[in-house]
Order: structure tokens, then sequence, then C-alpha cells
């Protein structure tokens, strides 16, 4: 029997050659072309992709099935950035886009995500709905293609001059060319190539760049911009005397910041950072919002500013319903997905390491001195997170136990509220707190921790460890 073709928290993603083939990949968009036309007479959607292998050949062969659908098609002429996907959708008032992309993924991975015609990610109710269409086509209901009418018309798309103009316009340029800055930028041989950097020696930059090439292996690791995958740009930002250094992942809707002298920022850091220098830099009126997973410290900067914050499941689709209520002027995610009021309700990369250039420009401070800054006022918290692989016996055994009544107390622990957003989460008396939530696609169980100290956070997560393992 198929294994089951089901979206996660960002699309439907698969090895390549093992579940994510062109048979199964037809069978997705098939879906998704039949689930627009039943909601639109004659439907038009964006057709993206990104550098993996073979990524152009299936987008082509998308393009195909959604106009044997009825389908018209704008398909990008080149390898995009997801967010250009979703400013594509709304700047050609097409009905949603297909993007081939498995984003931060190992290489070894592609994938199939779709957006609405808003250009954010489709919500569950949408994705269940294509997944039962799967199963339909799977089943040999409905024949090969139950619509009438001609095929669809598959037309050229190049979005680049278009996004940049509207993206430069939400940055304050003018700001950093006064500041001259030099900073290094690794693109990850990913989609940000000719974008980030462009956008950067446009505003006035001095900027060396890592990684443009296509290499669809990354460099021999997932295209993430971690920690550990930036350490070149570390090297290079301390070794060159940079005032800061910026990536973004493999599709370029996540970031990562590099302080002067070669500093990992961690996402949660630049999360407060960028809400509370927004608040200031911005005549925006509205809160926060941040996945349930992500750190607490801009929750401490909304208090301050006299903000409300909103709590999300994690997922970045939940985030762009909040945006797109201008509720909130900015959003984000621990995972390094943020996007601000009057973008798309998209994570954007190459917006976020545009702030973080903005920042350093307009205070004149770099962003570890703006840190200090902000815990001065607020207090630091200390956020982490691992990995725990589990058996399928372990792991059924933790699903029972976090759908269970919480312990009296967390390995001594005084448990001030327990919140259930999505997975278990404990908050303590000290503002520390503990989240166990169960992948969906992995056999493993991911525990984030926060506490007032780096000690009692690496104690954190182990006690959490120690509760999923019981």
């Amino acid at each position: 029997m198929s294994s089951p073709l089901h979206f996660g928290t960002s699309g439907w993603r698969a090895v390549l050659a093992e579940d994510f083939t062109f048979e199964n990949a037809r069978v997705v968009v098939r879906a998704i072309a039949r689930f627009v036309r039943q909601r639109v007479e004659r439907p038009r959607l964006v057709v993206g992709y990104d550098t993996r292998f073979l990524a152009e050949t299936f987008a082509r062969e998308s393009a195909q099935v959604l106009a044997e659908e009825g389908v018209d098609v704008l398909l990008c002429t080149e390898p995009v950035p997801t967010p250009v996907v979703a400013y594509a959708i709304v700047a050609e008032c097409a009905h949603g886009g297909v993007n081939i992309t498995a984003s931060h993924n190992p290489p070894e991975y592609q994938g199939i995500k779709f957006s609405t015609e808003d250009g954010a990610p489709a919500l569950p109710e949408a994705t269940r709905a294509i997944e039962e269409e799967i199963e339909r086509i799977r089943r040999g209901e409905g024949g090969r293609s139950p619509r009438s009418g001609p095929s669809g018309r598959v037309l050229a798309l190049d979005p680049r001059d278009g996004y940049l103009r509207d993206l430069m316009a939400k940055i304050d340029v003018s700001a950093i060319a006064r500041a001259r800055l030099r900073v290094a930028v690794d693109l990850l041989w990913g989609t940000a190539r000719g974008y980030l950097d462009r956008a950067l020696r446009e505003a006035g930059c001095e900027v060396r760049v890592l990684h443009a090439h296509r290499d669809v292996l990354f460099g021999g690791g997932a295209p993430e911009p971690s920690a550990e995958r930036l350490r070149a740009l570390s090297e290079t930002v301390a070794s060159g005397g940079f005032d800061l250094g910026v990536a973004t992942d493999g599709d370029a809707d996540r970031f990562g910041i590099v302080d002067r002298g070669g500093a990992f920022v961690t996402p949660n850091q630049v999360l407060a950072l960028l809400f509370d220098y927004l608040c200031d830099a911005r005549s925006w009126a509205g809160g926060v919002a941040r996945s349930v997973a992500t750190s607490h410290q801009v929750d401490r900067a909304a208090r301050h500013r006299g903000r409300p914050v909103y709590e999300t499941p994690v997922g970045f689709k939940y985030i762009g319903e909040l945006l797109k209520a201008g509720k909130i002027i900015l959003g984000g995610e621990e995972s390094a997905g943020l996007s601000i009021h009057g973008h798309y309700p998209e994570k954007d990369g190459i917006l976020a390491a545009l702030l973080a250039v903005e920042a350093v420009a307009r205070k004149g401070a770099s962003v570890g001195e703006q840190l200090d800054q902000l815990y001065a006022r607020d207090g630091r918290l200390w956020s982490g997170r691992i990995g725990i692989a589990l058996t399928e016996e372990a792991r059924a055994r933790l699903h029972e136990k976090l759908q269970a009544d919480p312990p009296a107390d967390f390995f001594g622990r005084r448990i001030r509220e327990v919140n259930r957003t999505d997975g278990l989460k404990l908050l303590f008396e000290d503002d520390s707190w503990v989240l166990l939530r169960l992948s969906g696609t992995e056999p493993l169980v991911r525990c984030y921790a926060e506490a007032t100290s780096e000690a009692d956070l690496e104690v954190l997560l182990e006690q959490g460890r120690r509760f999923a393992l019981q």
C-alpha cells in the first residue's frame, strides 16, 4: 500500500526517490488543482521552485499537470524564495501558489507547499481537503481529469524586480546608506542569491557573499541558518571586521544573524530585539505574535511597551492570520520565521535580515549592544530545545501521557499554568517553562524550555528529556 501523503506544518515533504517521486508529486499537484477549481471557475496559480536536485523539473511537471486540469500557470523562470512566491501571488492577482521546496530540510528531501490567494500558507482546513482529494485520485475516483473546457496556459514569470521594489519600500534604506555598513552574507546555496545580496548593495552596504552558487548537496548538510551551519559566516565576520553577518535558509523564508565579532544571535533574541526596535522606528499600533514554542523575551518587551501578545500553535500560517487581521506589528517563531505589518502573511528571511541591518544602522549599535540594553531593562531569559528520539512504543506511551491530567509538580517545580495550545507546556512560578511537542513526521518529541539562567535551562531540558522517556 502506498504511504499517505500528509501536509505538515508547512506543506508535504519527503525523501527524493522514496516517497517524493514524480508520480506522487503529480497526484499532490492534481489534488491542489481540483481543490482550487472547486472554488474558482478559471483559476490561476503561481509555480515556484528552489535550488534542490531536479526542482526545476518538478516545477515544469507541476505546471503541466495544472494546465491539464484547466489552471492557468505563472511559472517562475528561475529558483525563487518562498516570500517571493507570496509576493507574486498577490501582485499577479493569482488564486494561490505551488512551491516546490523543502525549505531548510537536508538535501535528500523535497516538498510541495500550497499558498492561498493572499500569499499565506494554507490553513489546516484547506490542506485536509487537499489530502482527501489526494486519496480520491489514488483510488481512481473521477478519472484523470473530470473538468470540462480548455487546458490552462503556462506563462513565464520573473518576479525579482517587483519583489525587491516592494521590499525596499518597507525598509529605511536611507538610514542604511548613511551608516555605510560592511555586511557578510551567507546564502547557503539557496534561493536568496540576487535578492538579499543585491538589496544590501543597493542600500549602500559593502557586501561579501558566501555560498552563492547552486549546490544541490548544500555543502553536505541542511541549508539551515543555525549556529553550526553558519560557522563560515561567523569566521568571516570576525576575521574581516564586518559590522554583522546575515543569512537565509534554502528557500529564504528563515533568517540567521551573526553579530560583530562573530557571535551567533538566536532567532528568539532577534525577535525580541526587532519587535522592540519597530515599536520605536514605525508608527504602527498593534501587538506581537509568537508560537507557543517561542521565547517569552518578546513578552517582556511587549509588556514594557503596553502591547498585547498573541500565542499561536507552531506553524507560521497561524501568525499569518493575525497579520491579515491587522492585530500585530510583528510575528515570529523560534525556528527563525518572521514577518511584519504591511508585508505578506508568510515568513521572510530576506526581510528579517534587512531589518536587522536597519536596526544596527539607525541605532549606531551592534546587535549585541542592543540586546544588552534590552536585557538591562527587561531582564534576560535563556531558551533552548532538544529532539528526543522515541521508539513507537515510547511514542504511544508519551502521547497518552501528554493527553492525561498534568502532574502535580515537575521534578519539584510548582506548576503555575498548564498550556495545551500545541503539545503540553508547563509554566512555573519563576517565569521558566518547558514544552513537549510530538513531531508529526518523525519518531521524536521536541522539548523546548526557557529559564532565568543558562544553568537552569540545561537542567530543565534534561528534566524534559527524563519526563518524555519515563
